[in-house]
C-alpha cells in the first residue's frame, strides 16, 4: 500500500512539473497576443467563450465540465493580467452575487471596484474608471431588475456577455440559536427567494430590506440577535457562522448577470442579441414586432415590456433572440423590425453562457 502510494505522487508530481510547464508557455504566447493586438482591446470574449466550449467538448472526465470551466477560466484569467490589469466595476460590497459572477466571469486576476449602485457601476464603464461592469438583470424565481433594464436604455453601453449563476442563500449570524434571532436583514429579492422557509422556520422574526446581502450581513454583525441572508462568501467577510445552508424555496434558484463595456463583441458561434423596443400606437402593433423575427427563422428567447416613462400606459419591450447581429437572418430581421417599430435600440450581441 505504502510503495503504491509513494508511486502515485510521484506520478502527481510529474504531472505537475509538465502542468506548470505546459500553462507557462500559454501565458507566454498570450503575451505575444497582447502585443500584437491593434485594437488594443483588453478582452476577447468571444475567443475566451471559444475556448471554453472547446475544452469542455473535449473534456472527457472525471472532473465535470463546470470545473473544467472554472479551471481555464483562471488560467485565462492570469495570463490576461500578464498583459494589463482588468478592471470591473460590480454592484457592492465585497462578497455580494455579484461579485460572485464577476469572479465567475473574469477570474480572480481582476482588479475587482465594488459600487453602492447599479447606477455607479454603470457611470464606472462608461467614465472608463472600470474596463467592464458586472450587473444583475434577473432571478428565476423574483423576475427582471428593473433598474438594469432601465439603465441599459439610456446608456451607450453594450452588453459584452452574460453570466448564469446559480444562487444558494445561506442564513448568517453570529449565533445559530434560531430563537435569539428578532431580526432578519437581507435584499429584497433575496427575501423573497426564502419567503417560504422564513415563515417555516423565523416567522416572527422582522424582515428589513437591505441595499445589498454583503450590507445585510454587516448589519449582522452589528447584532447578536440578528441574523442576513446572504451567499457563503459574505460569512467570512464579516466574521458570521452559516447556520443553514441552502434556504432559497427554489433549489434551480440563477440569477443572471450581464457584462458591460465598450466594445462590440465579435460572433463567437453561439450568440444572443438583446434589444429594446416599442411599438406605435396602433391596433396590432405589438404584434407587428413579432412579425420580422418569425418571418426570417429569428428565435426569440426572452420578451419583458417596462413602463416607457415617456406617457401614462405606454411600454418598452425589452427582446433577446438567439444569434449575433451581423448574422443574415438577424440582419434581415432588424431592418424590417426597424421599419415597422416605434424605436428600435440593439443593446448588444455577446457569447451564450458557457
Amino acid at each position: 500500500m505504502a510503495d503504491k502510494l509513494k508511486q502515485l505522487r510521484e506520478q502527481i508530481d510529474r504531472l505537475d512539473d509538465e502542468l506548470l510547464k505546459l500553462v507557462n508557455q500559454r501565458a507566454a504566447l498570450a503575451q505575444q497576443i497582447g502585443h500584437l493586438k491593434l485594437n488594443n482591446a483588453v478582452l476577447r470574449p468571444e475567443r475566451e467563450a471559444q475556448v471554453l466550449r472547446r475544452v469542455q467538448d473535449k473534456n472527457a472526465g472525471p472532473l465535470g465540465n463546470q470545473a473544467v470551466a472554472q479551471l481555464f477560466t483562471e488560467i485565462m484569467s492570469q495570463c490576461r493580467a500578464l498583459e494589463a490589469p482588468l478592471s470591473v466595476a460590480y454592484l457592492g460590497p465585497e462578497g455580494t452575487f455579484t461579485e460572485a459572477a464577476a469572479l465567475k466571469r473574469f477570474g480572480n486576476a481582476i482588479l475587482g471596484q465594488p459600487y453602492a449602485t447599479i447606477d455607479d457601476v454603470f457611470r464606472a464603464v462608461e467614465g472608463g474608471t472600470a474596463h467592464y461592469g458586472m450587473a444583475p438583470v434577473e432571478n428565476s424565481t423574483e423576475g427582471a431588475i428593473g433598474r438594469t433594464l432601465d439603465l441599459l436604455m439610456q446608456s451607450p453601453l453594450q452588453i459584452c456577455g452574460e453570466v448564469m449563476l446559480a444562487i444558494h442563500q445561506c442564513l448568517l449570524s453570529q449565533h445559530c440559536e434560531m430563537s435569539a434571532i428578532k431580526t432578519v436583514y437581507s435584499h429584497p429579492q433575496s427575501l423573497g427567494q426564502c419567503q417560504g422557509w422564513l415563515n417555516a422556520n423565523l416567522p416572527h422574526a422582522a424582515r428589513i430590506p437591505a441595499a445589498s446581502n454583503a450590507e445585510a450581513a454587516r448589519l449582522a454583525a452589528q447584532n447578536s440577535h440578528s441574523a442576513a441572508i446572504a451567499g457563503s462568501q459574505a460569512a467570512a467577510h464579516f466574521g458570521l457562522r452559516i447556520c443553514m445552508e441552502n434556504i432559497e424555496d427554489d433549489a434551480n434558484n440563477t440569477t443572471r448577470f450581464l457584462v458591460l463595456g465598450n466594445q462590440q463583441v465579435a460572433p463567437s458561434g453561439n450568440d444572443k442579441t438583446s434589444l429594446v423596443m416599442s411599438a406605435a400606437n396602433r391596433p396590432g402593433a405589438v404584434h407587428d414586432l413579432l412579425v420580422p423575427l418569425a418571418k426570417h427563422g429569428v428565435s426569440m428567447t426572452k420578451l419583458e415590456s417596462r413602463p416607457a416613462r415617456s406617457g401614462l400606459w405606454e411600454y418598452v419591450f425589452y427582446v433577446d433572440i438567439e444569434g449575433h447581429q451581423s448574422d443574415a437572418k438577424v440582419v434581415a430581421a432588424l431592418a424590417e423590425l426597424k421599419q415597422v417599430a416605434a424605436f428600435v435600440k440593439v443593446l448588444g450581441s455577446y457569447p451564450v453562457a458557457v
